[in-house]
C-alpha cells in the first residue's frame, strides 16, 4: 500500500543536512575553545614575543639599512634588551634585601617612636610585649600547619619555575621573530592576492612603528625621570638613590595608569622608614615632576611617536588589565594607538559645520 501523506507534512529533504551541520559547526567550535583554553599559556607567550619583535623591529632594520646582517643585527639587539632588563633588576634586588633587613632593625624604634599614634588608628596594643606574643603565636602557626606551608611553598617555587619557563619561550620566539622577519612578513603576504598585500603591508608596518614609537617614547620619559628622581632623592638623602630613581623611571613609564602612584610608594616607604620628613620632601618632588612630565615633556616625546588622548588610553589600560593582566597593562596603549592610526588611514576626515553643533545651536 502506496504512502498517501500529503507531501506538505512531510520533512524537507534540506532539513537533516543543515542539522548535521549546525552539529559539526558546534562540536568543532567547542573543541576550537577547549584547544584554546589548553594551549592559552603558548598563545599569551607568542602575543607577548610579537608585541617584542615590533618593539624591537625599528633597532635591527635600522642595522640591516646600514649594512648590518640581519641575524647579526638581530642578535646585538636582543642582548642589548637582555642586557637592560638584567641591569634593572641587578640594579633593584640589593637595595630591596637591605631595605628589608633596614625595616627590620627599625621596628623596635619606630613602635617606640609611633607606636601611641598606631595604637589609636588600629586599636591594638603595639608594645614589644605585645609583638613578642604575636611572634610567638604566629611560631606556633607555623609549627601546627607546617605541611600546608610546605605545600604553599612548593607552589610558590613552581609557579617561579613556570614564570621562568614562560620567559624563555618568549624570548626564544621574540629571537626568531626577529631574525626571520622578513621571511615571515613575505610568508603572510603570499597568503593574500597581490592587490591586498599593499593594504596587509600597509597595516603591518603601522603596527611596527606606533609599537616600537610607544617603547621609544617610554624610554625617553623613562630616561627624565630616572636621572631627575636619582638627582632628588640624592639632595634628599633618601638611602639608595640610584635604584629608586631607575624603579620610579622604569614603573611610572611602562605601567599605565596606575605605574606613577605604584611607582611612588617604594620610594616614600624607604624615605618614611629612614626619616618621616623625608618621605614628606619625596612626595612633593614626585608630584611636582608630574606635573612638568604631564605639561612640559610627555606631549613633546609623544607626539613624534603615539599621540593618545588621556581617556582612550586609560579606558586600553583598564581593559588590557581586564583581559590579558600585566601583559595586557604592557601592549595596551600600542594596541590602542595601532587602531587609531588604522581608523585615521582608512575613514576619511570631513569638515564640520560648526553652527550645527548642538552648543552653537543652543547659544
Amino acid at each position: 500500500m502506496e504512502d498517501t501523506k500529503p507531501e506538505r507534512d512531510q520533512m524537507p529533504g534540506w532539513i537533516p543536512g543543515l542539522l548535521i551541520r549546525t552539529v559539526l559547526v558546534v562540536l568543532a567550535t567547542l573543541a576550537t575553545l577547549w584547544l584554546i583554553g589548553q594551549i592559552s599559556a603558548l598563545l599569551i607567550n607568542l602575543l607577548a614575543a610579537l608585541f617584542l619583535s615590533f618593539a624591537l623591529e625599528p633597532a635591527v632594520a635600522f642595522l640591516a639599512r646600514k649594512g648590518w646582517k640581519r641575524s647579526a643585527a638581530t642578535t646585538v639587539v636582543f642582548i642589548g634588551a637582555v642586557l637592560m632588563a638584567v641591569g634593572f633588576f641587578a640594579i633593584m634586588l640589593p637595595p630591596i634585601v637591605r631595605q628589608v633587613q633596614a625595616v627590620g632593625d627599625r621596628v623596635p624604634d619606630l613602635v617606640l617612636e609611633y607606636g601611641p599614634q598606631l595604637e589609636e588608628l588600629i586599636g591594638q596594643e603595639l608594645s614589644l610585649e605585645a609583638l613578642s606574643q604575636q611572634v610567638g603565636d604566629l611560631q606556633a602557626f607555623i609549627t601546627d600547619n607546617l605541611p600546608t606551608l610546605t605545600s604553599g611553598v612548593t607552589g610558590v617555587f613552581s609557579g617561579v619555575g613556570r614564570v621562568v619557563i614562560s620567559a624563555l619561550t618568549v624570548a626564544l620566539f621574540t629571537f626568531f621573530l626577529l631574525a626571520d622577519g622578513p621571511k615571515l612578513r613575505r610568508r603572510v603576504f603570499s597568503l593574500f592576492p597581490p592587490d591586498r598585500q599593499v593594504e596587509i603591508a600597509r597595516m603591518w608596518n603601522i603596527a611596527i612603528e606606533k609599537t616600537g614609537g610607544y617603547v621609544a617614547s617610554r624610554l625617553v620619559l623613562a630616561t627624565f625621570s630616572a636621572v631627575f628622581s636619582f638627582v632628588a632623592f640624592v639632595l634628599i638623602g633618601v638611602p639608595d638613590a640610584l635604584a629608586l630613581g631607575v624603579w620610579v623611571g622604569v614603573i611610572s613609564q611602562f605601567i599605565p595608569a596606575v605605574g606613577t602612584y605604584i611607582a611612588s610608594i617604594v620610594p616614600l616607604f624607604v624615605a618614611f622608614v629612614d626619616a618621616p620628613i623625608k618621605a614628606l620632601w619625596v612626595l612633593i618632588v614626585l608630584v611636582a615632576y608630574q606635573q612638568v612630565e604631564n605639561l612640559l615633556l610627555a606631549p613633546r616625546v609623544t607626539s613624534r611617536t603615539m599621540s593618545l588622548h588621556p581617556a582612550v588610553g586609560f579606558g586600553a589600560a583598564i581593559a588590557g588589565i581586564s583581559v590579558l593582566g600585566a601583559l595586557g597593562a604592557l601592549i595596551a596603549l600600542p594596541t590602542a594607538a595601532i587602531i587609531q592610526a588604522f581608523i585615521s588611514a582608512y575613514f576619511a576626515e570631513h569638515p564640520v559645520d560648526e553652527s550645527q553643533l548642538a552648543g552653537d545651536a543652543m547659544g
